[in-house]
C-alpha cells in the first residue's frame, strides 16, 4: 500500500470546503492506503496563539476529523506535537535549506504581506517543516491543494537534496495527489475566490441552523440576469456551485432555469440553499458534539495516533541520523567491571 499523508492547521473551524475538497476523500482514502492524518498545532504558532486558542482549536479539530469519518482504527491520525521525532528531522533539513530560496516561496510572501509586524524564522521556515512531516513517513502521495503546490515541490527538492548530499536513495519524492480527478473548489459566499477559514466567508460543519441561514441570506448577488440564458457573474456562479453540491438535482435545475428564464428569485434561492446545507451538516455537527464532550475518548485517539506515528517516525530517523554520521559510541561493557 502506498503512504499517504496530509495535514491541516489547528487554526479555525473546518468548513464545507475543507470537507467537499479533503476530508470527503480522506474518508475514502484510509481504505485504499497507509494513510497519515495529523493536525498541525507546530505550524499554528507562527501566529502566536495563545495556551488556551492552541488546545481549544486542536480538540476542536480533531473532533471534526473524526465526526467526518476519518477512522483512527483505519488511518494514522495524531497530533504533530506528539512527535517530536519531525522536530528534529526539521533541524537536520534546516542544515541544508538556504535562505534566499526559502525567501523566495509564495507563502512566505504572503505572509510577510499580512503580517508585516511578525515576520518569523517558523514563517521562512515553514517549508522545511511542511517537508518533515512528510517525509518522516517516506510518503509517495500527498493531498494538496493549488496553495500548497509550491511547498511540496519545495519537499521534493529537500528529499532530492538530502539523496544526493548523502549519496543514497533513502527518501522518496512525494508526489502531489488530487484522487485521479479535479479538486472541488468550493467558493466562498462574498462572491470571489474559495471558501476559506479566516476570510469570514464560510460555512463551518459546526455553524448552527440559524448561523447558516444568517450566512447564506448575506451572500453577494446582483440585481438579477436581464436576458434569458445570460451568463451568470461570478457571485452568481458561486451560489450554484454550492447548491451543486449539497442539494438534489432537482433543486439546482429548477433555480437554473428560473435564471435562464430571467425569473429568478434570490432570495428563495438562498432560502432553499440555506436548509439544504443545514440537512448535511446537523448530523456531522451533532457527532462534533458527541465527540468533543468525550475526552476519554479523544485522549485515547490522540495517544494510539502517537505511538503509530512515531513508530514509523522513529525508525526514519534513526537512519538518517546514521546516513548523516551519528553513530553511537559503544563502550566494551567488560570495562566497567575491571
Amino acid at each position: 500500500m502506498e503512504t499517504v499523508v496530509s495535514g491541516i492547521r489547528s487554526t479555525g473551524n473546518l468548513h464545507l470546503g475543507n470537507y467537499f475538497g479533503a476530508l470527503k476523500n480522506f474518508i475514502k482514502m484510509q481504505h485504499e492506503s497507509n494513510c497519515y492524518f495529523f493536525i498541525a498545532d507546530y505550524h499554528s504558532l507562527t501566529t502566536h496563539p495563545t495556551p488556551e486558542d492552541l488546545h481549544g482549536s486542536v480538540k476542536q479539530v480533531l473532533s471534526e476529523y473524526l465526526a467526518c469519518g476519518l477512522d483512527p482504527e483505519v488511518a494514522t491520525i495524531y497530533l504533530q506535537s506528539d512527535v517530536p521525532e519531525v522536530t528534529e528531522l526539521y533541524l537536520l533539513l534546516n542544515m541544508n535549506a538556504y535562505v534566499g530560496e526559502l525567501e523566495r516561496t509564495t507563502s512566505f510572501k504572503d505572509k510577510v504581506r499580512k503580517q508585516p509586524e511578525n515576520v518569523n524564522a517558523g514563517l521562512l521556515t515553514y517549508p522545511v517543516l511542511m517537508a518533515a512531516d512528510i517525509i518522516i513517513h517516506n510518503a509517495s502521495k500527498v493531498p494538496v491543494g493549488k496553495d500548497q503546490e509550491q511547498n511540496l515541490e519545495m519537499a521534493r527538492k529537500f528529499a532530492r537534496r538530502f539523496n544526493n548530499i548523502y549519496k543514497v536513495d533513502y527518501f522518496t519524492e512525494p508526489q502531489p495527489y488530487n484522487f485521479g480527478q479535479a479538486l472541488i473548489k468550493v467558493p466562498g459566499l462574498d462572491g470571489t475566490g474559495k471558501m476559506g477559514k479566516s476570510e469570514g466567508n464560510g460555512i463551518f460543519l459546526f455553524d448552527d441552523a440559524k448561523t447558516i441561514r444568517k450566512k447564506v441570506m448575506r451572500a453577494v448577488t446582483d440585481s438579477g440576469p436581464t436576458e434569458k440564458n445570460q451568463k451568470m457573474p461570478e457571485p452568481i456562479q458561486n451560489l450554484f456551485t454550492i447548491m451543486d453540491i449539497v442539494s438534489e438535482k432537482e433543486t439546482v435545475d429548477f433555480f437554473k432555469e428560473k435564471y435562464n428564464q430571467c425569473e429568478i428569485r434570490y432570495g428563495d434561492m438562498k432560502k432553499q440553499l440555506a436548509e439544504d446545507i443545514i440537512n448535511f451538516t446537523t448530523p456531522i455537527r451533532e457527532r462534533i458534539l458527541e465527540i468533543s464532550s468525550d475526552d476519554q475518548y479523544l485522549s485515547k485517539v490522540v495517544k494510539t495516533g502517537a505511538e503509530k506515528a512515531r513508530a514509523s517516525a522513529s525508525k526514519t530517523l534513526k537512519e538518517v541520523r546514521e546516513i548523516i554520521g551519528f553513530k553511537p559510541f559503544v563502550t566494551n561493557q567488560y570495562e566497567h567491571t575491571k
